[in-house]
């Protein structure tokens, strides 16, 4: 599934001109770039131009957009967001775009190659290792030379009716709903004022997977910019335990992120989370659910897949100017001892120093 032209739909354009936006200059335009997306029917909410704000405001990186089309400063026809990602620790990158799962240019298709070599002179100029471009089908250019394919979107086309999702089901997952609800756990929905119990868990969660959190901002960012998105809270006895943010595009609901405390997972907290998820989405007539990202055959790829969700490729496109790309990946064998040692530091160490960390990595 992509953002823009279908292959019948393409014809030969003559050559566009090229804006990078930048600055209060950027989020000036953000209407203008909006309204692309808007004009494009772009299902995906991860995709919409306001991240470029989020990402800025949240994390600190310089957000930039490149602009293409015949008469760009008044009617783009093809757009690139980006943002430079800096770090004294791991150095500089240039990313379409870090946190959400989807990026690469958006429009016109016949224009993401020159959108793509104007990334990759951006590269050169502000010299970062890499140019990472997420995309879900892969794009033709002499710049990308590395692709990787290790991770897949995990989807579910949704059915018309709650009964016919529970159908669908096997038993097994069937049972564990039922124990959840049978225990008496709560579902609360909100937005702003759930961030902190969600965060909570959120921040517990990252710490006992050894990596560093995601500062508490970027979801009220998020929040702050799309009226559609909630929080979705699992409580039990006046505790939470479990949450996830919830992006409702059109047609299209992704839970970007979601987490549940491990000592509690007795509960099936995390079953009740997703299943209540799911259900949302369907009460919102939504055709898909984006599960998000994951590696093929890992324990998240295979939850997800017991919901009947299925794999859409990934193709992760790099302009590599130094290093390799697997170096920064949380996998990476240079991380092992820090994710081991991050996983017994207190929670509340990692939710101070967490922050700083993660904005630096891609």
């Amino acid at each position: 599934m992509v953002c823009g032209d279908s292959v019948e739909a393409r014809r030969a354009y003559p050559s566009s001109a090229i804006e990078l936006l930048e600055g209060d200059v950027l989020f000036s335009r953000l209407p203008q770039l909006n309204q692309l997306y808007e004009a494009v029917a772009c299902p995906f909410l991860s995709r919409h131009p306001a991240w470029l704000r989020i990402l800025q405001r949240s994390l600190s990186h310089h957000a930039i957009c490149l602009v293409a089309g015949e008469h760009v400063s008044s009617r783009p026809e093809a757009i690139l967001p980006l943002c430079l990602v800096k770090s004294r620790l791991f150095g500089s990158f240039l990313v379409g775009l870090p946190y959400v799962n989807l990026g690469g240019p958006l429009g016109r298709s016949e224009m993401a190659r020159e959108l793509i070599t104007n990334a990759a002179a951006l590269a050169d100029r502000w010299d970062v290792r890499y140019l990472e471009l997420r995309h879900e089908e892969p794009v033709s250019h002499p710049a990308l030379g590395v692709t990787v394919q290790s991770k897949v979107h995990m989807r579910l086309p949704l059915p018309e009716s709650r009964d016919a999702l529970w159908q669908s089901f096997s038993p097994k997952v069937r049972n564990q709903i039922r124990k959840a609800e049978k225990l008496g756990l709560e579902i609360l929905w909100g937005r702003h004022q759930e961030i902190a119990e969600f965060y909570r868990v959120f921040a517990h969660n990252m710490r006992d997977l050894g990596t560093p959190v995601f500062p508490r901002s970027l979801f009220v960012a998020t929040l702050d910019e799309f009226p559609q998105a909630e929080i979705v809270l699992v409580r039990y006895r006046n505790r939470t335990l479990a949450g996830g943010l919830l992006l409702h595009g059109s047609g299209v609901t992704e839970i970007p992120s979601a987490s549940s405390l491990r000592p509690w997972n007795w509960t099936n907290a995390n079953m009740l989370l997703y299943w209540s998820a799911l259900t949302r989405a369907i009460d919102r007539g939504q055709r898909l659910f984006d599960f998000g990202r994951s590696t093929i055959d890992s324990p998240t790829y295979r939850f997800k897949k017991q919901w009947g969700a299925v794999p859409y490729p990934a193709h992760w496109q790099y302009y590599v100017r130094r290093g390799k790309v697997g170096e920064m990946r949380p996998e990476s064998p240079r991380f092992r001892l820090a994710v081991r040692v991050w996983r017994h530091l207190p929670v509340w160490l990692t939710r101070w120093i967490g922050p700083a960390i993660v904005r630096g990595i891609p």
